[in-house]
């Protein structure tokens, strides 16, 4: 099993990986641990990995370009317009750990644990711009409920609960087959899971939705336009697609959280 992770933070994966069963995994070749700094895949000499949104707000959002090449660079490919560039190998998954991804939970864990390849993307600051998701990324992740600086945390536990499934990674192979959520029919219920969401701000609004999608420069990119309600400088129609975008993604991947009708 091979784990890439692209980060900003580079230097952070120093410790988490070399204890325990992750160290031991990775000493006897189970499970091979890469990690890329999303910095060397920027053009401008301040090495800039982000923007400010579109449409007004707080915070910066990761740029679309330096994730993108950072991706198809450890795959060899470019991503096609139609497709994302990991369509052709289902052992691999390419994952973008972010605050309004699905829950990710055991059952997630089984599944990953019978591919050959995860790509991490950590996100950071307000987060990432909306066409890895939707274009690059295989599956959106969240590990939880509150709130954390950044993806690199998650990251890290996604990895120690996939390599402990791998056989030969625990002592005694009935360890993962009894411990906590083995047999739990559903568990991807967010009531289940003590971890974190994987970005930086709140991104579970009040009103139960997940936070809006975010898009930054440039535009255009690769023919994936950022919406127009949100360059026309209307700030009640950007209001208004921000709240259906909301509600959109929170139907696709948190349906849990809106009201039971």
């Amino acid at each position: 099993m091979r784990f890439d992770l692209i980060t900003i933070f580079p230097e952070f994966f120093t410790g988490p990986l070399d204890h325990g069963i992750l160290r031991r995994a990775r000493e006897t070749g189970l499970v091979e641990v890469n990690v890329k700094d999303l910095r060397v895949f920027t053009k401008d000499r301040h090495r800039t990995v982000d923007d400010r949104p579109f449409g007004g707000g707080e915070g910066m959002v990761l740029k679309p370009e330096p994730v993108f090449e950072a991706v198809e660079s450890l795959l060899g490919c470019r991503a096609g317009e139609a497709s994302r560039p990991s369509a052709a190998d289902p052992k691999t998954a390419i994952v973008l750990m972010s605050a309004a991804g699905k829950l990710f939970g055991q059952e997630t864990a089984r599944r990953y644990a019978q591919l050959e390849r995860i790509i991490l993307i950590c996100g950071r600051y307000e987060g990432v711009d909306e066409r890895v998701a939707e274009h690059l990324a295989t599956e959106e992740l969240s590990i939880g409920d509150f709130v954390l600086s950044g993806g690199e945390l998650p990251a890290v536990l996604v990895i120690d609960a996939v390599t402990r499934l791998l056989p030969g990674a625990l002592g005694n192979e009935a360890s993962s087959q009894n411990e906590s959520f083995s047999g739990m029919a559903h568990p991807e219920s967010k009531a289940l899971h003590p971890g974190g969401r994987a970005s930086s701000p709140p991104r579970v609004r009040r009103a139960g939705l997940l936070d809006f999608p975010h898009y930054t420069r440039p535009a255009e990119y690769r023919g994936w336009a950022v919406p127009e309600v949100l360059i026309g400088g209307n700030h009640a129609e950007v209001a208004k697609w921000r709240r259906g975008a909301a509600i959109e993604k929170t139907l696709r991947n948190r349906p849990d959280l809106l009201p039971e009708e």
